[in-house]
């Protein structure tokens, strides 16, 4: 538990805090952001150079990584002079908890978090709807439009152990999607590299590139409709929009896609068959819990609006007979 001890007189609103167990090792930067809620981050820089917050009566960098009994003096802070944002509480389908680690089955169009243009997203919400909690934080993310499993810390301990597995590949993330185009391969390897950049408006955007970060996606085909193909993608990197970029970038855009697939095709299945998300879901997640080392098997059904496009595809389409299971390598 964090610690508050009341100063001297001489800086009544200025505050002693103690370092806990829980917060060792953790940036000062991350920690003030995190005590300081709502304080702008260009505010807690400017405090901590300026030698207004101190540890141990001492200057430090805005990167310290403070210590269990380090005591940060922690000025007063003013929030910036705009009306309070409202956050509702959100309540999401829970597919694993415990004082660890929580899981969420995440809805499309729900944001991981607020930023660029959104106001709040799930960590916000969840916040919200659980102001008990000590602390709460992403351990991933999700697109905005993709739905599935989601997992979130409870503890730092456990976000750390969680950020480790994911960074070291030590966990198995495996993704539903629909995509444009007969796909045959029962087990494909896409390896590309990404580049990130921003388009003229602001938006931002994933293209393959030389110059980009290695990306590692392995694809099988699942179930074949003729024109469409429902696949299982599983990440062997984590790199921001790789399987919509993977996939289309290999001529299989995914359905209702707006940044990377075709608008004639998003609007055919929001006419048809009433799909108006993108068709990529996060539906099986393995990996050991980041404290007990207990193995983990989770899974998170499609949801209705995917699952019920399937079924309709079904009735309309010849079946084709499944792949064959070859091992392809797309370089």
């Amino acid at each position: 538990m964090v610690q508050t001890k009341p100063l001297a007189p001489a800086a009544p609103a200025a505050r002693l805090v103690e370092i806990d167990a829980e917060h060792d090792g953790q940036r000062l930067d991350n920690f003030l952001l995190r005590l300081c809620k709502g304080v702008p981050k260009s505010h807690l820089y400017k405090a901590i150079r300026g030698g207004q917050v101190r540890v141990n009566r001492g200057r430090v960098p805005v990167d310290y990584r403070i210590q269990a009994g380090d005591l940060v003096r922690v000025p007063p802070l003013r929030l910036p002079t705009q009306a309070p944002r409202f956050v509702p509480a959100g309540r999401f389908p829970v597919v694993y908890e415990d004082d660890a680690l929580l899981v969420i089955d995440k809805p499309a169009g729900v944001a991981a978090h607020g930023g660029s243009g959104v106001a709040f997203g799930v960590i916000e919400q969840l916040r919200a709807a659980r102001p008990e909690a000590r602390f709460l934080e992403l351990a991933h993310r999700l697109d905005r439009e993709t739905s599935g499993l989601l997992m979130l810390a409870k503890k730092r301990s456990a976000l750390v152990a969680l950020h480790a597995m994911l960074r070291e590949g030590r966990s198995t993330k495996k993704y539903y999607a629909l995509v444009q185009g007969d796909f045959q391969n029962a087990r494909q390897h896409i390896r590309l590299p990404l580049l990130k950049w921003t388009t003229k408006s602001g938006e931002r955007r994933v293209r393959v590139d030389d110059a980009g970060l290695s990306a590692h996606t392995i694809v099988g085909a699942c179930e074949r409709y003729g024109g469409y193909t429902l696949v299982e993608a599983e990440l062997r990197t984590g790199r921001t929009h790789q399987i919509r970029v993977h996939l289309a970038a290999s001529g299989f855009p995914i359905v209702g896609d707006d940044k990377y697939g075709e608008d004639a095709v998003r609007d055919l299945f929001a006419r048809r068959y009433g799909l108006r998300r993108m068709f990529l879901h996060a539906h099986s997640l393995a990996l050991a819990h980041p404290l007990s080392g207990e193995p983990l098997a989770l899974e998170a059904p499609l949801p209705p609006a995917c699952a019920d496009t399937l079924v309709q595809l079904r009735q309309g389409a010849a079946r084709v007979p499944p792949a064959r299971a070859t091992d392809k390598d797309s370089a």
